[in-house]
């Protein structure tokens, strides 16, 4: 049986170049898997963001297309970012913005604490790239209120007590702040129900359901 020679080796002068366009293939193939997950409904951005936290950091490292620049606007302040394109909207705001008032919890899209308004809606930070986000507005906990200025939903969590440890309550008031513009019946019933991607592990959850309602009815 005669045996297969071995594939050519480039040359010296080519290898990074055929590094590079594999390593490009590489990404082209997992933004296609995201585009199609996105398609299904099964969470496009996580997908994007395991795939590429997981690429060999030496094809990343060796890839041009290793640092991305996004402009986007927070907190009504314009913003030039450039970053790893691993990097999610939730790190973005946090380690290079350093708007902490955003939670990192779950870091799965389970618990709701990272989550932040996206031209008006609500979105879960921790399962979105930065990078997908260029031109847009995105507002944090930090742009919604400040001390002698609080906006009336967390005037309302304060009155209510609709907090304890406080870890989660950031992004309980931006989910409660966005449904006050979503389609949601008037009872409380239907105020657990939009508030269900937000876990409080103290379980202040009659407070917060309070707080909310007393906004939606003020």
């Amino acid at each position: 049986m005669t045996e297969r020679p071995p594939a050519p080796t480039p040359p010296a002068d080519r290898a990074d170049e055929v590094h590079v366009t594999l390593s490009r293939r590489g990404f082209l193939q997992m933004v296609g898997m995201t585009g199609a997950a996105t398609t299904l409904g099964l969470g496009g951005h996580a997908l994007a963001a395991t795939a590429m936290a997981h690429m060999p950091a030496g094809e990343a490292a060796a890839d041009d297309m290793s640092q991305v620049t996004v402009r986007l606007t927070v907190n009504g302040q314009p913003q030039t970012l450039t970053v790893d394109p691993r990097t999610t909207l939730l790190d973005g705001l946090r380690e290079h913005l350093h708007l902490t008032g955003t939670k990192k919890g779950c870091d799965h899209g389970q618990c709701g604490a990272c989550t932040v308004h996206v031209n008006g809606r609500r979105v879960n930070s921790c399962l979105s790239l930065l990078a997908m986000h260029e031109g847009e507005e995105v507002t944090t906990i930090e742009g919604l209120g400040q001390p002698g200025h609080l906006h009336p939903m967390q005037q309302a969590f304060v009155e209510h007590d609709g907090y304890q440890c406080g870890y989660c309550t950031s992004g309980q008031i931006m989910s409660a702040t966005a449904l006050l513009k979503e389609p949601w019946g008037p009872d409380d019933a239907d105020v657990k129900e939009a508030m269900a991607g937000n876990i409080c592990r103290c379980g202040a959850y009659p407070n917060i359901v309070a707080a909310i309602q007393q906004v939606r009815k003020g």
